[in-house]
């Protein structure tokens, strides 16, 4: 999302001093140093001044620019795996045994260093985002690009960025990889993402996580609903799509709530696609006002207790836990007799040494909740069958659950 205060940034070209408005999804600074650069220009290059902290805006053909980003990817990721294999043989010669008939990964994880590596890696990822937005190029008013092989981008990024004022004649300037983050958001948006178990698709919008992970919407379709279900809060609705489970289980009225106006604006198309009357929205931070006491409450937090980076990491990441354990402190306010709360959560957190099961069945009891039941599955996404990721071991142990839980005293 765009910063309120317009930001701009400025270049010398052919001895010409030209500014334009800076554009940034995750509102960084605009770039202090900015070179040219075209089809001439090597990815040694460019690699080269990306980690001087120079940025380049790019003159030559749009879809070279895009294979000069994937170059740029393979030089980050080859830096990043020789320091893995340095802190591997590091470890090693603190070990006392040289491992030498395991690969990188495994010789890596062991439980003493998973929560190190977690922060390393979530290290190594902001660096790769940085070293790659340092690629930019301009667009003229209206989102208009004039390199050559250049597709439309007006729609994804006034989806993406906003109505720029073409009276003034505006240019702008972006990162290549912000414009490729809008174009496939457009792309998603434009397809939608399939749901199998619910035969249909849920359509994201930019700057809001899409659910290509779903694993736990068969959890949502398995549990029994409670037995008096009238109202139902759907909190951090995203996309909306607990609400639609819920609807379609056939709840009669069910309150959405989210703090993120693009998540409000994307789940109101999506309950309107599928003609959700019993489904209404609220910008809320976690539960709404003025609404009956709910008869079930169900929370897919952010799963990992880390620090966000960028607008669509707080539906990952929740610093110190903050939405999980708010929602939890509420619950008691907002619950009906005899109602019922639906936590998605996935265990990875604890594989990873962030968080321990003791310290989450802790919050739940301090907010005087017990576990009636729980139910699990395995996730299939990719990630957690790469026996190459230094963290497989913790990815593939993971599990996804629905625990149910209720006040004490029901």
């Amino acid at each position: 999302m765009l910063a309120t205060e317009k930001q701009y940034v400025q270049w010398f070209e052919n001895e010409t001093l030209r500014h334009a408005r800076w554009l940034s999804q995750s509102n960084q600074v605009p770039p202090a140093r900015i070179v040219l650069v075209d089809d001439k220009t090597t990815a040694d290059e460019a690699y080269r001044l990306a980690c001087a902290g120079t940025s380049m805006l790019w003159y030559g053909d749009f879809h070279n620019a895009r294979q000069l980003l994937q170059a740029l990817t393979r030089r980050i990721e080859h830096s990043e795996q020789r320091k893995i294999s340095k802190a591997a043989n590091k470890q090693d010669k603190s070990a006392g045994s040289p491992h030498s008939d395991k690969s990188t990964a495994e010789s890596l994880v062991t439980p003493k260093i998973i929560p190190n590596l977690f922060h390393q890696q979530r290290q190594a990822q902001a660096q790769r985002s940085r070293l790659l937005s340092r690629l930019l190029l301009k667009l003229d008013a209206g989102y208009i690009s004039q390199l050559r092989r250049a597709p439309d981008v007006r729609a994804a990024c006034t989806a993406a960025f906003g109505q720029l004022d073409e009276r003034m004649d505006e240019s702008c300037l972006l990162s290549f990889r912000d414009l490729q983050g809008a174009l496939g958001a457009a792309g998603w948006r434009a397809k939608g993402v399939p749901i199998k178990p619910l035969n249909l698709s849920i359509f994201p919008h930019y700057g809001v996580f899409a659910p290509t992970r779903h694993e736990y919407v068969q959890l949502l379709l398995d549990a029994p609903l409670p037995d008096t279900c009238r109202v139902a809060f759907d909190i951090g609705t995203g996309t909306g799509l607990l609400a639609i489970i819920l609807a379609q289980r056939g709840v009669k009225q069910i309150i959405a709530t989210d703090l993120n106006p693009r998540a409000l604006a994307c789940a109101s198309e999506n309950f309107a696609r599928l003609e959700l009357s019993a489904v209404h929205l609220q910008q809320a931070d976690l539960f709404p006002t003025d609404a009956p006491l709910a008869n079930l409450l169900v929370c897919n937090p952010p799963w990992l207790p880390a620090k966000p980076t960028s607008p669509l990491e707080y539906a990952v990441y929740d610093a110190n836990s903050a939405m999980l354990r708010g929602f939890l402190q509420g619950v008691k306010q907002h619950l009906a007799e005899q109602g019922e709360v639906w936590l998605i959560l996935s265990d990875l957190a604890e594989h990873l040494q962030l968080r321990s099961r003791d310290e989450l069945l802790g919050w739940f009891s301090d907010a005087g909740l017990a576990v009636k039941y729980r139910l699990d599955t395995q996730p299939k996404h990719g990630r957690s069958q790469d026996e190459t990721d230094p963290l497989f071991a913790a990815r593939s142990a993971e599990i996804t659950s629905l625990w149910c839980l209720v006040p004490f005293d029901n």
